[in-house]
């Protein structure tokens, strides 16, 4: 018997992971999950991030019939404290002002759902900023690309220009790493070939 061709949903209404997703082929729909994501007392950020990213595959998949369902949740954390989108400008001024000039973590989990099965996983990413002027956040901020990210910055747009250093997985930081991804798609039993519809 050939494999079955699966349908594949993304859990996200975020541009940047359905373009991640096409730029590999991936051909999908989007059914964005509406969860609580109140953080929980004593949640450390990577339990956060990956209860969030399994909580939205499970909502999407519960009705998704044999597709399978990709959910993530990204979130940036400094001095332990979990930066995620800014509520106005005065809190994005304060989220660049904080991150100006020194390091942070980015953490994306990523969990895959079909039918009872959910895998999932957290990447971890170093990301270092150069110093920021004042004027230069209020600039930056003025384009309005900060105000629906985690931590007030977009890595693949104007962000770009104030990103020192990455270590570790670039995908991630936009939101959705491809490698990771296509382990879990590997370990609930759908395979990933090169500019084909997945199998399983």
């Amino acid at each position: 018997m050939s494999p079955m061709h699966i349908p594949v949903i993304l859990a996200s209404a975020s541009p940047r992971r359905r373009e991640l997703l096409e730029l590999v082929g991936i051909v999908h729909e989007v059914r964005p999950a509406d969860i609580d994501e109140s953080l929980w007392p004593g949640e450390t950020p990577v339990g956060h991030s990956e209860r969030l990213a399994r909580g939205k595959a499970h909502a999407i998949a519960a009705a998704a019939g044999d597709a399978v369902v990709i959910a993530a949740d990204t979130i940036v954390v400094v001095d332990g404290d979990i930066l995620g989108k800014p509520k106005d400008v005065a809190h994005a001024t304060e989220m660049l002002r904080r991150l100006s000039g020194r390091q942070h973590t980015v953490y994306t989990a990523i969990a895959v759902a079909r039918g009872e099965r959910t895998e999932s996983a957290v990447e971890a990413v170093e990301v270092v900023f150069r110093a920021l002027s004042d004027s230069e956040i209020a600039e930056y901020i003025a384009t309005g690309e900060p105000m629906d990210k985690a931590g007030a910055y977009g890595i693949q747009g104007f962000g770009a220009t104030i990103v020192e250093r990455v270590d570790g997985d670039y995908f991630s930081v936009m939101g959705l790493g491809m490698r990771r991804l296509v382990a879990l798609l590997e370990r609930v039993g759908v395979t990933y070939r090169f500019g084909a519809p997945l199998e399983g």
